[in-house]
C-alpha cells in the first residue's frame, strides 16, 4: 500500500503556519502557485505588523499580484491551512483565483463552508473551485496546540 503525501504547496503552507505560531501569531500559512510553481507565500502577521488585514491569504495574494505585475490571478491557486474568513474570501474573489485548497475548517470564523459562505452568494463576482480537508489533521493540531498554550 502506498502512503499518500500532501502536495508540496500544502506542506509549505503548514511550515509557514508553524513559523507563524513560533512568532506568536495564529498559525496560518498560505502559498500561491501557478502551473505548479510557487509565486508567493506568507504567514499571519497581524500582531507583528499591527495590521488586522495581515492574514496569510491576504499577504500571499498581494505578493503574488506584485510578482506577476497584475491584479488578476486567474491561473493561480491558493493553498492555505485554514478556511478563509470573509475578508480573505473577498480578496480571493477580486483576485479571480482559479482554485482554493484549504486544510482545516473554521466553524467560528470561516466564510467558505461556514458563516457567510461567500462564494455561494448571488452577488459573488467569481467562484473559485474549492477543495477542503487537505492536510486537515496537521493544521488542526497546530491550531489546537497554539490556543491550548494560551489558555
Amino acid at each position: 500500500m502506498t502512503s499518500w503525501t500532501l502536495p508540496q504547496p500544502m506542506q509549505r503552507a503548514l511550515e509557514l503556519a508553524q513559523a507563524s505560531a513560533q512568532a506568536g501569531e495564529v498559525p496560518v500559512g498560505a502559498v500561491v502557485t501557478r502551473g505548479g510553481e510557487v509565486i508567493a507565500e506568507a504567514h499571519n502577521t497581524p500582531r507583528k505588523t499591527c495590521d488586522p488585514t495581515a492574514h496569510a491569504e491576504m499577504l500571499a495574494i498581494r505578493r503574488a499580484a506584485q510578482a506577476l505585475g497584475q491584479e488578476r490571478l486567474t491561473e493561480c491557486e491558493l493553498w492555505v491551512t485554514l478556511e478563509p474568513c470573509a475578508m480573505c474570501a473577498g480578496a480571493i474573489i477580486h483576485a479571480r483565483l482559479a482554485r482554493v485548497y484549504y486544510a482545516a475548517s473554521d466553524p467560528k470564523g470561516g466564510a467558505v463552508e461556514h458563516g457567510a459562505r461567500v462564494f455561494e452568494q448571488a452577488q459573488c463576482l467569481h467562484r473559485p473551485e474549492v477543495y477542503a480537508g487537505i492536510g486537515e489533521a496537521k493544521a488542526a493540531a497546530l491550531l489546537r496546540e497554539f490556543f491550548s498554550a494560551r489558555r
